[in-house]
């Protein structure tokens, strides 16, 4: 579907005020009903599974054809598996504690009056991603347990993946007697789509961008709504001296080789330079099909590492890459990691309780670990059912965006006739 600027403003303007009338019922649904809603979601993603299967091989040959990467085809793929992990997820959303109506805080003034903070959707948002057809799913079910209307917008490599997960998620919404407008897909891959939802201000009361750099850039630059920033995953493990060496070993090789291309792979290995054995964690690299790319002292540890060049410090690989430098002493990581990182997640191993609270306090990074890998930074992992991605920034909600990161509150004040003298 080919669409002119126009015509791109008109359909979006079109489903925001769709998605805004389908917010305003969704606010007020019941918990138990959009719990069954999610199910009989997640019941016909299980059933469509053929369908879903076959519409992800199509874009993953037309993605092979058009030269993606392996990590991009990674991200892509679809197995049995990885869908039956998706429809589980949609079913974990639904158990979950509904966050609308949770009072935040409550106090009573001196007047008597009674003021309470209370959690309340955002409203409608915008979610407009690249690659990942799993992003239908999860943004979807997050969107509707927490009273959302979405708007979704996915990337043109999963353009039938996203459609055919789509068709089944709104089947089981219809089933479960939601708003079917609650979640709508952008129908069109053009461009100008993109621009139309940027400037939907009044209609879209903030927009989520999960993608590559050059995406989440073009949704800052031009958006006039507000925007929840997913940036790149510029990870690092630090090895502390004090670190197990088969710890050392088993979570650095797992936080780069698990899944190489996840936001939460490790892309930066910092080894200090007073640990006793660094080549058995380099080479575990090597020896798993691993680049890695060092400085000339790294670089003297194995035959095999590459010279690292000044922009591998600042590099998302999403491959099976990693560069890799030596430090001295705890600050010095800290230094590197947030001068060279991307604010995500990063990750200390060692057996000093010490300086493992000196680099948790001092990264700042939206997740810190000690003794983990990087490869947890996901919200399945920290118990979040799912979510819509890792927020980098500052403001309103860091780190993995589940349910609570898609509401705001207000303020309810109760009194007894009280007038402001």
């Amino acid at each position: 579907m080919q669409t002119s600027d126009n015509t791109a403003q008109q359909l979006i303007a079109e489903m925001g005020q769709k998605a805004r009338a389908a917010s305003a019922l969704l606010a007020n649904v019941p918990v138990a009903r959009k719990a069954d809603a999610l199910n009989l979601a997640a019941a016909e993603l299980r059933a469509r599974a053929d369908e879903i299967l076959a519409a992800n091989q199509r874009d993953i040959q037309a993605g092979e054809q058009a030269g993606l990467s392996g990590a991009m085809l990674d991200r892509l793929r679809l197995t049995p598996e990885r869908l039956d992990g998706i429809a589980a997820a949609v079913d974990a959303v639904a158990v979950l504690r509904d966050p609308v109506g949770m009072v935040i805080d409550e106090a009573v003034r001196p007047n008597g009056l009674h003021l309470s903070r209370v959690r309340v959707p955002l409203g409608v948002i915008g979610i407009i991603y690249e690659s990942r057809p799993n992003v239908t799913a999860d943004a979807a079910a997050l969107c509707l347990k927490s009273g959302n209307a979405a708007i979704l917008r996915g990337g043109t490599e999963a353009v039938h993946s996203n459609r055919a997960i789509y068709a089944a998620l709104r089947a089981g919404l219809i089933k479960g007697g939601l708003p079917e407008d609650a979640i709508q897909l952008v129908p069109t891959q053009d461009r100008a789509a993109v621009g139309a939802m940027l400037a939907a201000h009044g209609l879209i009361d903030i927009i989520i961008p999960r993608g590559g750099k050059a995406l989440v850039a073009r949704v800052q630059e031009e958006a006039r709504v507000p925007v929840l920033a997913h940036l790149d995953g510029i990870c690092h493990t630090y090895i502390h001296p004090q670190a197990d060496p088969a710890k050392a070993r088993d979570i650095a090789l797992n936080a780069k080789m698990r899944r190489t291309g996840i936001c939460g792979s490790m892309e930066t290995l910092l080894i200090d330079r007073h640990f006793a054995d660094p080549t058995p964690v380099v080479a575990a690299l090597l020896d798993a099909g691993c680049e890695v790319r060092g400085t000339p002292e790294v670089r003297a540890l194995d035959a095999r590492i590459t010279p690292a060049r000044d922009e591998d410090w600042t590099t998302e690989y999403l491959d099976a890459i990693c560069s890799v430098a030596f430090v001295d002493g705890v600050e010095a990581a800290i230094a590197h990691i947030n001068t060279n990182g991307s604010h995500h997640t990063d990750a200390i191993v060692t057996e000093d309780a010490s300086a493992a609270e000196a680099f948790l306090n001092g990264v700042d990074s939206a997740i810190v670990m000690w003794n983990a890998s990087t490869q947890f930074a996901d919200g399945g992992e920290f118990g979040l059912g799912a979510e819509i991605g890792i927020a980098t920034g500052r403001l309103h909600a860091r780190g993995p965006v589940a349910l609570e990161g898609l509401t705001t509150y207000k303020w309810v004040v109760r009194g007894t006739g009280q007038t402001r003298p």
